[in-house]
């Protein structure tokens, strides 16, 4: 065979896998050089085994769908299950995949049907038990940059303040100690993400609990901004009552040339409006 049909039948291979109709094949064929008929295409792929309705065996399906199921795959309906199946090289027909999800996961089945998503339970032992800390970034763009921290049994904010940064670690790790003084004391664990702005906040906090916990591995949580679910909550809050207000006049200034993102235009800004959002 020659070179131009190795890369032919390699092209027409790679289409096929991509689960492109027949007629988009032949349309892609042809602008790349290949011209070819429908009837010479149906060939060729019939030639190298690429039936559309060459089917995986019932168990092979069953065995990855139940695969599947013991990770986040337990969320998927069955729409999303084939095409989990096709993109692993597993053909098979849609009602398969329903019926065999209705067999292997009932539960799942009934729920995704009633349209009901199973939350996760949060549980504080008591007030003070857990600070959940993060930066809101959503201003920064015109140098007003927002940390916070809040409480996870009250939700009562231990801190909320806005500065040129909240990046800083020591910015940061001083809206830690200046709450645990005016306090007289920390909590037992801090939630924050995995960040660099978080160390000091790490470091201060594992200090002080050190004849708690020696490792520090328990009193000092780190994990993905999403599921830092109170401060995240709390956020959502704030930029319905407040963020959204300053968000549009901001993008007003943009609008009509006053604010171009520049040194001397975020200075400006913050001058004015900083304490004012402070506030």
């Amino acid at each position: 065979m020659a070179d131009g049909d190795d890369e032919r039948t390699c092209l027409i291979k790679y289409l096929y896998n991509q689960q492109l109709p027949v007629n988009d094949i032949l349309r892609v064929m042809r602008d790349h050089g290949y011209e070819m008929s429908r009837r010479h295409l149906n060939r060729l792929l019939a030639y190298n085994n690429l039936g559309r309705r060459q089917y995986c065996s019932e168990g092979t399906v069953v065995d990855f769908i139940y695969e599947t199921l013991q990770g986040s795959g337990n969320l998927h309906g069955y729409r999303w299950m084939h095409e989990r199946c096709l993109s692993n090289g597993i053909r098979c027909r849609k009602e398969d995949v329903r019926l065999i999800l209705s067999a292997l996961d009932p539960h799942g089945v009934q729920q995704r049907q009633s349209r009901r998503l199973q939350r996760r339970q949060y549980a504080a032992a008591g007030a003070n038990h857990i600070w959940h800390v993060d930066s809101y970034d959503k201003l920064k763009p015109y140098g007003l940059c927002i940390n916070g921290g809040i409480d996870g049994f009250s939700r009562k904010l231990i801190w909320l303040n806005t500065y040129n940064t909240n990046s800083d670690p020591r910015v940061v790790g001083g809206y830690y100690m200046n709450a645990v003084q005016s306090l007289h004391g920390c909590p037992v664990i801090v939630r924050s993400d995995p960040g660099t702005e978080n160390t000091t906040i790490r470091d201060c906090h594992r200090y002080l609990l050190r004849d708690v916990d020696p490792d520090g591995a328990f009193v000092y949580l780190s994990g993905c901004s999403t599921a830092n679910q109170r401060i995240e909550s709390f956020w959502g809050q704030l930029r319905k009552q407040s963020v959204e207000y300053w968000l549009t006049t901001f993008h007003e200034l943009q609008h009509y040339g006053h604010y171009n993102g520049e040194f001397m235009d975020k200075n400006i800004v913050q001058f004015c409006f900083m304490g004012v959002l402070q506030v």
